[in-house]
């Protein structure tokens, strides 16, 4: 397939970003690529870091996305600025795959509207209040476990590289089918992340602590605000029957992306 249209989403506060998208535009002209507007275009190409990426897939679903990283570790927007122009020419020669990259679906229980989607995570975090946030962890409908934490994070095999790796969470290659719950700052230190299969449906409930009360927790899906939660109340989470289009440029190594950006050098043992 190759890419006829295009539309860019850019972070215009990064440095010189415009400027960088207009000399982008002009390289694709040549090539034959026109810009138009997002729902229009074959390929959208998002200049900017990570989030930059994050709010054009939820912008524009269904349309593939190369992302250009023009921020300091953009593990998704791995085309680095010497690339840029020959990322551009890949997309009009066709060189490049469709990644399919699995997304949550998330829902607070009881309150009618749209499910929330979420490529990297869902997190559910307790208020700054000093105390730890008693959770209850359901998985298809069975009792799975009890934490008392700051939260928890809800990871894609996407989303592992963000805040569940920080959180201690594993790093999961992308298109792996699974789904990591990493808990943060547990109260046990036998309570460690845990793999499911993306297959489970999730519900996560806040709980009273011993005293009667129960700490406010804020859901949030891929960094932004969902809901709150009450003592009582849950939360569903799914996978979502949508999945984020990422484009691959020709010769994308997921492998070296992890060693560039997280900074693996391996050991130095013998």
């Amino acid at each position: 397939m190759k890419i006829g249209k295009i539309h860019f989403s850019v972070n215009a506060n990064k440095p010189d970003a415009l400027a960088k998208k207009e000399l982008l535009a002009s390289t694709a002209a040549q090539f034959g690529i026109t810009e138009c507007m997002g729902y229009d275009a074959d390929a959208i190409v998002a200049m900017g870091g990570d989030g930059t990426i994050l709010r054009a897939i939820h912008e524009y679903p269904g349309v593939p996305v190369l992302g250009l990283n023009l921020g300091t570790l953009g593990y998704l927007s791995s085309v680095e600025s010497k690339d840029f122009d020959s990322a551009i020419v890949a997309l009009a020669k066709g060189e490049f795959r469709v990644s399919q990259r699995a997304m949550l679906s998330v829902s607070k229980v009881g309150v009618m509207g749209p499910m929330i989607t979420a490529l990297n995570d869902v997190v559910i975090a307790r208020e700054v209040s000093g105390h730890a946030a008693v959770l209850d962890l359901q998985v298809n409908g069975k009792f799975f476990t009890r934490y008392m934490c700051d939260g928890l994070v809800l990871a894609t095999p996407t989303g592992s590289t963000a805040y569940s790796l920080s959180a201690g969470g594993p790093v999961i290659m992308p298109e792996s089918g699974v789904v990591a719950v990493t808990p943060m700052n547990p109260h046990t230190l036998g309570i460690r992340p845990v793999v499911f299969g993306d297959h489970v449906k999730f519900a996560v409930t806040s709980c009273p602590r011993a005293n009667g009360r129960a700490e406010r927790i804020t859901v949030f899906a891929d960094g932004e605000k969902a809901f709150e939660l009450a003592g009582g109340e849950s939360l569903e989470a799914v996978r979502s029957g949508q999945n984020a289009l990422i484009i691959e440029l020709a010769g994308y190594d997921p492998y070296d992306v992890l060693r560039r950006k997280i900074g693996w050098r391996g050991s130095n043992s013998l």
